[in-house]
């Protein structure tokens, strides 16, 4: 086996791990283990942008209240508050390596600034309909040219290394990590005195997602194998809008077309949002993903309408120029055609509990982005949070590394992968099929509505998954399909745990069976752990 010895473990290549990465490359020798290509990841797919108070008739704290109020009470101020004030810092960062967002035509001192659902003023900076897409390759061409950034593609992480775990003695604390080297399908061991998490999403583990593949909840299954408290996971954000369409796999519609006034109809024409929100097709995500999954459930639709079609074709072409020439591949003009969407699993509120400078329970392991939940989203995130908390998160958590890392440093070996018994395996329909099975679970049991019934239901049939999937990983050799499927397992059943403890309606959670929201905001943190973290 071989072992590989860092100053520093990025675990992944979106927009938070790449923040650390960029600072931490001042202090010492980085690896940033890419899952699959360097820019694909959930950051990359962000069209609509980064929400910022950089207007002069914006303010901070009308910002932090708007955090607030669609968090549904769950939203921690101070948290907010120190993230929504980092935004304007971390903007002139990128722009002074080269990231420019869009600015108004004839007034080039002016941003050109959207607004998006839940938003009260137009704060959302955007480079054209491809912002994340944009901002990943400045990061990504930042990131190669820097001498002390090893950037390498096609690294999965398995687990964590603990030193509680390979028995050292002193108090327990993270000391790297084991990674599969997917072409060579060699396991490899990475030594750090520090490792970030910055793994990103968990869509996959929805049979229908706008996330990519590499979204399956890697960071927060590690953490939670490594018995770190994992927080609010029953807070899945569905998007509204995702194209409906055979050959349109996880493609988003941004949100930031409703911020241009589309309006969302059923398929007889009717714009049904005034019939749940007065806010229109302007409410926030929570809102706008239950009412179409009513209205298409009350009429047996397979989906619904965003009409945009009020706009001229000079304005969309302009304005949406990617999401434009992506629907006419699909057959849609969207000056002249009503666009057929359906909701899909988006965005994690929840995740592994750290601070915005990404501290963990766990000495020497930090997580920031998707992966952590800091307080800054509650029960139901804000439009375009997701890049400002990666940005701000990001930086903030190598801020910290870089004032505690050398308090951390010693040698420590990493043992030896054991093999055991394990051969390869000759059934891969079997991990194919349990994939399946679990995606398939998650969706009709744990969706936009739940109920008390569907959750048992589900945590039945995940168990009785979860236990086939440990015989499985002991008996065979680790394949990258294996470790992705024992990882949506896991994170199903913390989803699933997380929102059998709430007995309410908040936010992304909605219950049937228990429709109104309590009196007392509660954050749901499980704390034990699966078993040992390579079990």
């Amino acid at each position: 086996m071989k072992t590989l010895s860092y100053d520093f473990l990025v675990i992944g290549s979106g927009l938070a791990g790449l923040t650390a990465a960029m600072e931490l490359s001042k202090h010492g020798r980085v690896l940033v283990a890419c899952k699959e290509n360097a820019d694909e990841c959930n950051s990359s797919y962000a069209q609509g942008g980064v929400a910022c108070v950089v207007d002069p008739g914006d303010t901070v704290e009308e910002h932090a209240a708007d955090t607030l109020d669609t968090g549904c009470a769950l939203g921690v101020p101070e948290i907010v508050n120190t993230i929504v004030q980092g935004g304007q810092e971390r903007i002139s960062a990128l722009e002074g390596i080269g990231i420019e967002f869009e600015r108004r035509k004839g007034k080039e001192t002016e941003y050109d600034l959207g607004q998006e659902g839940g938003h009260s003023h137009r704060r959302v900076l955007h480079a054209g309909d491809i912002t994340g897409q944009v901002m990943m390759q400045g990061l990504i061409a930042h990131a190669r040219e820097s001498e002390n950034i090893d950037l390498r593609e096609n690294l999965l992480a398995i687990d964590l290394v603990t030193t509680g775990w390979i028995g050292h003695k002193g108090p327990n604390r993270c000391v790297g990590a084991y990674l599969l080297d997917k072409p060579s399908n060699e396991i490899i061991a990475v030594h750090s005195t520090c490792t970030v998490l910055a793994t990103g999403g968990l869509g996959k583990v929805y049979l229908y997602t706008s996330n990519p593949d590499v979204a399956t909840g890697d960071g927060i299954a590690m953490a939670w194998r490594a018995g770190l408290p994992i927080r609010n996971m029953e807070f899945v954000q569905f998007h509204p809008t995702c194209l409906y369409h055979p050959q349109a796999k996880s493609f988003l519609i941004s949100e930031a077309v409703r911020g241009e006034g589309a309006e969302l109809k059923d398929i007889r024409g009717h714009a049904f949002m005034k019939d749940f929100d007065d806010r229109g097709s302007l409410a926030t995500r929570d809102v706008t993903a239950r009412a179409i999954d009513f209205v298409m459930k009350k009429h047996g639709d397979p989906y619904v309408y965003l009409d945009i079609t009020h706009q001229s074709e000079s304005f969309l072409r302009e304005r949406f120029p990617n999401l434009y020439a992506a629907c006419l591949r699909f057959g849609v003009d969207m000056a002249t055609d009503p666009i057929p969407v359906v909701p899909a699993a988006h965005y994690s509120c929840g995740g592994v509990v750290a601070e915005v400078d990404g501290t963990t329970a766990l000495p020497g392991l930090y997580a920031c982005g998707e992966v952590a939940s800091t307080g800054l989203h509650g029960a139901n995130r804000l439009a375009s949070n997701s890049l400002l908390e990666a940005l701000v998160c990001g930086h903030a958590t190598a801020t910290q590394i870089a004032q505690a890392w050398t308090a951390l440093k010693g040698e420590v070996s990493i043992p030896p992968w054991k093999f055991g018994e394990a051969v390869s395996s000759d059934e891969a329909v079997v991990v194919e099929h349990n994939w399946n099975e679990v995606r398939t679970a998650m969706w009709d049991y744990v969706g936009i509505v739940r109920t008390d019934r569907r959750l048992d239901r589900a945590r039945r049939r995940i168990r009785n998954l979860r236990e086939e999937i440990k015989q499985y990983y002991g008996d065979y050799l680790v394949t990258a399909d294996l470790l992705e499927l024992r990882n949506i397992a896991d994170v199903a059943e913390l989803i699933i745990r997380s929102a059998q403890q709430r007995k309410e309606s908040r936010g992304l959670h909605y219950m049937a069976d228990h429709p109104e929201t309590s009196g007392k905001a509660v954050d749901t943190v499980i704390h034990d752990r699966p078993g040992g973290p390579l079990t």
